[in-house]
């Protein structure tokens, strides 16, 4: 057993994600527990998006096959979100565009999507695991170059790193948001084709790369990124 600095408890030897650390935040007194985690954060390209599951103390077994969604196929994933659903109070998905990034910078966007996703839900969680070792969701104090927030009150967050792959409820956030953002990103390479960004998801390959240099960047590309003079050769999707 692993404690982390902010006093979460990881089954470090768990190849599956387990409840174990949702139970001890119930245990702490909390009786709603939210669970975030992000996609997009490295594309080049549309939204980053953040999932959120809302889970009670009452939480069933996990759905059968449940993994952080970088270790599952597109097939699994997409069979996943139903019983995700169904075996959560609540699941959402907050976004912020790829102008929104541009224009706040990614932190920022980050937030904006994890506090839309958060007024999206009616059940308010008493906490959010959040996946990571940074606190990008608290709002720190207020400046006037800060995105239009939403009037969201904001939970007190735990961080934990490699919770996609040890927490079933973030686990099942990851999901949740990975799908919601691939659908969108299928639906961008229709609305701007010759990027491949219906099989690169906005990830800079060599291709697309390629590809920016051939056309210029969409009105969908993250301009602030300066794409081509910083691009990797290749990039793990998230």
């Amino acid at each position: 057993m692993v404690a982390t600095s902010s006093g979460v408890v990881v089954n470090a030897a768990s190849k599956l994600p387990t409840l174990e650390t949702e139970f001890t935040l119930f245990g702490e007194g909390h009786g709603v527990v939210g669970a975030m985690d992000e996609v997009g954060r490295g594309s080049a390209v549309g939204p980053c998006c953040v999932g959120l599951v809302v889970i009670g103390a009452d939480i069933g077994p996990c759905p059968a096959g449940l993994r952080d969604s970088k270790l599952l196929s597109v097939a699994r994933r997409e069979e996943l979100v139903a019983p995700i659903r169904a075996w959560v109070l609540e699941s959402v998905v907050g976004s912020a565009s790829a102008r929104e990034i541009d224009d706040f910078g990614l932190t920022w966007g980050l937030r904006l999507a994890g506090l839309r996703a958060l007024s999206m839900v009616s059940r308010r969680p008493d906490v959010v695991l959040l996946d990571g070792g940074h606190d990008w969701l608290s709002i720190p104090v207020p400046s006037l170059v800060d995105p239009p927030y939403p009037h969201v009150a904001v939970p007190p967050v735990r961080t934990m790193i490699k919770a996609d792959v040890s927490c079933a409820s973030v686990a099942a956030a990851s999901v949740v948001a990975k799908v919601q953002r691939d659908n969108i990103m299928r639906l961008l390479a229709r609305e701007v084709p010759g990027y491949g960004i219906e099989t690169n998801m906005g990830y800079v390959t060599p291709s697309h790369r390629a590809a920016l240099r051939a056309l210029g960047p969409s009105p969908h590309h993250r301009l602030s990124w300066n794409l081509l003079a910083h691009a990797p050769t290749s990039v793990t999707a998230d």
